[in-house]
């Protein structure tokens, strides 16, 4: 793959734009590649250059990639007004609980079917999926769909109030932790040392719900990229956070590149027959 210029907007014309209707409720999802299916959710402001470079990594290394339209403009390398207008409308939608005390946030009703649809497509094993940042736990709370084999935690970052807090009820946790130990599965999880929306309490949350099943992989700062940020980041995240988008430096050798190849062998280990 070509390294994209990740300045400007994103055509994804090497997607599939479908308009998939699941519990009553329509929305777009970009497909590509074949294999075994991987849903791969974007951070915050959208579906953004760094994301779909993202998921041209997960095709080329053998699966059939879902990323759904959950916010923001798709492709769009849009400006840190834009981002922060794409935040706080999310912060209020229905779709979304960012803050704690409500258990999770509804849309992963919808992810789940997702998960089913693309099993169903995709045949294989099951389903892997990606949350990042705003979407980080929704991987998680998907292992309630039983097609759903290889979750991943980038930086998982709800709700925002409360930095040890889980973006899932104790009875859910419960009935995951139940699922992965039946399945003799795991949990793959990312995060910067410094990051301020995903705090060290948070992963020592996830180690309290689900034991040895939730791995927690913790990049020290100074591997992160901060040279050319997208507006967003540079304005609105003022530590490291994004592991395999925006703060990954996409060369070899580096902690963020060992992390992304990991991602991808973790899906292949569960996906791949």
């Amino acid at each position: 793959m070509t390294n994209p210029d990740l300045n400007i907007d994103d055509p994804l014309d090497d997607f599939t734009r479908r308009e998939i209707t699941l519990n009553d409720v329509t929305k777009v999802v970009h497909t590509t590649g074949s294999g075994p299916a991987v849903i791969v959710m974007t951070e915050m402001p959208g579906i953004i250059p760094h994301v779909a470079r993202f998921s041209r990594w997960v095709r080329d290394a053998g699966f059939t990639v879902y990323m759904p339209s959950l916010f923001g403009r798709d492709g769009a390398a849009v400006t840190g007004e834009e981002g922060a207008e794409i935040f706080q409308r999310a912060c209020v939608s229905s779709e979304f609980r960012a803050f704690a005390g409500n258990g999770s946030s509804p849309v992963t009703l919808w992810l789940r079917a997702l998960a089913k649809l693309a099993h169903e497509e995709c045949d294989g094993p099951g389903v892997g999926a990606i949350g990042m940042c705003f979407t980080g736990n929704f991987a998680l709370s998907m292992m309630l769909e039983p097609s759903m084999l290889a979750p991943v935690l980038s930086q998982p970052s709800l709700p925002l109030d409360d930095p040890g807090g889980l973006e899932n009820t104790p009875k859910e946790l419960v009935a995951i932790r139940q699922r992965l130990e039946k399945d003799d599965l795991t949990v793959l999880a990312y995060r910067f040392e410094g990051d301020n929306f995903c705090m060290a309490q948070r992963f020592q949350a996830y180690t309290e719900a689900l034991g040895e099943r939730f791995i927690g992989n913790v990049l020290p700062d100074s591997t992160a990229n901060t040279e050319d940020l997208p507006p967003f980041t540079s304005q609105f995240v003022t530590a490291p956070h994004s592991v395999v988008t925006t703060h990954l430096i996409d060369e070899i050798g580096q902690p963020t590149i060992a992390a992304r190849d990991d991602i991808l062998a973790f899906f292949k280990s569960r996906l791949v027959p």
